[in-house]
This record gives C-alpha cells, sequence and structure tokens, in this order.
C-alpha cells in the first residue's frame, strides 16, 4: 500500500531533458576545451544514453577514453577504450584508442618493489598497437615507451632475485637472473644481472657457468663495471671469463 508514496504522497521521478546529440557533443568538447573533463565526461554519457544510435556516439565514445586519460581517470579510460574497442575496433581510431589504454597503464606504473601487473598490460597493449597498426604515429612512441616498462619487470625480478641471493638461495636467484637475461634483454639491468649470474654460480661451485656469465658480460659490455667485479670474482679463484659452448649463455653474445 506504501509503494510508491511517502508521508507527502506519491512522487514524481524527474525526466531528464532531451537534449540534442550535436549540443550534447559540442558541450563536452567546450568543456575539455577549459580541462572540465568530468562534466565533459557526463555530457557525452548523456549524448550516448539519449541517443544511442546517432552516428555522434562513435565520437562520443572515443572522447570518453580522453577525457577520462586526460582527467587522470586511469582506470576509467581503459574501461572505456574496452568498450570502444568492443564496437569499433575496425575504425580508423582504434589506434589512437589503443595507445591511450596503453598510456593509461604506463601511467599507474610504480617502483620495482610493487606488483608489476601494470607493466605486463602496459606491455600487451603496446605491442598490439605495434603489431596491428604498425605505420601509425603512435607505434614509435609505443616501442619507446616498452623500453621503460621492460625496465620495471626486469628490476622486479633483480629485486627478488637480489633477495634470494642473499639469503642463500642460490638457484632460486640464478632462475631470477636468468629471466632478465633472457627475455629483457633490452633493459638497463643485464649487465648487473650477469655479473649476479657469476655470482650465483660460483656460490654454487658451478665454474663453468660462472666464467660463461663473466665472459658473455664482458664480450657484450667490456667497459662495465660490473664486468670488472665478474673479473675480479674470478680472479680470486684462479679462473677468468671463458666461454662454455655448453652453456645456455653462449648464444647471448651480440
Amino acid at each position: 500500500m506504501l509503494a510508491g508514496c511517502s508521508m507527502f504522497g506519491p512522487q514524481k521521478i524527474k525526466e531528464e531533458p532531451i537534449i540534442p546529440a550535436a549540443s550534447l557533443y559540442q558541450k563536452a568538447l567546450d568543456d575539455m576545451d577549459r580541462q572540465y573533463y568530468a562534466t565533459a565526461i557526463k555530457s557525452l554519457e548523456q549524448l550516448d544514453r539519449q541517443h544511442p544510435r546517432d552516428p555522434l556516439v562513435e565520437k562520443s565514445k572515443l572522447m570518453q577514453v580522453y577525457a577520462n586519460y586526460r582527467g587522470g581517470k586511469l582506470d576509467e579510460a581503459i574501461l572505456a577504450a574496452d568498450r570502444y574497442m568492443a564496437l569499433y575496433a575496425n575504425k580508423p581510431d582504434a589506434a589512437y584508442v589503443l595507445y591511450l589504454k596503453g598510456n593509461s597503464y604506463f601511467a599507474q606504473i610504480k617502483d620495482i618493489t610493487r606488483d608489476q601487473q601494470l607493466s605486463a598490460d602496459a606491455i600487451e597493449t603496446y605491442n598490439l598497437v605495434i603489431s596491428n597498426y604498425p605505420k601509425s604515429e603512435y607505434a614509435e612512441d609505443a616501442r619507446e615507451k616498452l623500453l621503460v616498462a621492460f625496465d620495471q619487470l626486469a628490476g622486479k625480478e633483480m629485486s627478488v632475485g637480489r633477495y634470494y641471493l642473499g639469503n642463500g638461495q642460490y638457484t632460486a636467484a640464478i632462475n631470477r637472473f636468468r629471466v632478465v637475461v633472457e627475455t629483457w634483454q633490452t633493459s638497463t639491468h643485464v649487465e648487473e644481472a650477469l655479473f649476479r649470474l657469476t655470482e650465483g654460480y660460483l656460490l654454487l661451485g658451478l665454474t663453468n657457468e660462472a666464467s660463461t656469465a663473466a665472459a658473455v658480460l664482458g664480450h657484450n659490455y667490456p667497459s662495465s663495471t660490473w664486468y670488472k667485479q665478474a673479473y675480479d670474482l674470478l680472479a680470486k679463484q684462479g679462473l677468468a671469463p671463458a666461454i662454455n659452448s655448453g652453456s645456455w649463455m653462449a648464444g647471448l653474445r651480440n
């Protein structure tokens, strides 16, 4: 009996006024020019809601990705990008949307002591930009940002590897350093990873592997301070850098 009523009688639901799609879209553009991204998004969402079949919906969904990204709503930008790609993956702006999605992950990458899923997500998205749209204006910047994301993942592996090494878990440490050397070869951590492999193998008594790691380090980075340390480490045990053809590292020489 009380449904739809209140102590003051039945309440009418206020209907949303219908505004032309072009007006909503232009208002959103004007708001974005003033960097009022939150209000721009509201106008765009209203456009989608009131005019779901209007041709401007495609542009609206594109601009929702952009407005969320520029407004710092990065998770919302990623979701908006996914919504756009679900409907318009074959449209010319798809490359830009994927690029903004990758940037939204990239902008959230934290320091190497934290979980690196965002780095992995950024890498996956930038690789899609590069593979699907290699001639687009976004591919080159995606390649540059990939190097930073690679460095983040390699840095995480190094951090864990150092921890294992310091706690006497030499095999676990070596496995981490191997990932850096084998998977993230363009990262800035490869030199140290090769030194740590030298160190770890020596601690396990695997002198051939230690000598090979140092030799690969010296071949690829002859002026590196890490190579000098590796050389000195071997010399203390009467050893010298030498490539062991049976080692997994033998093929890592540039």
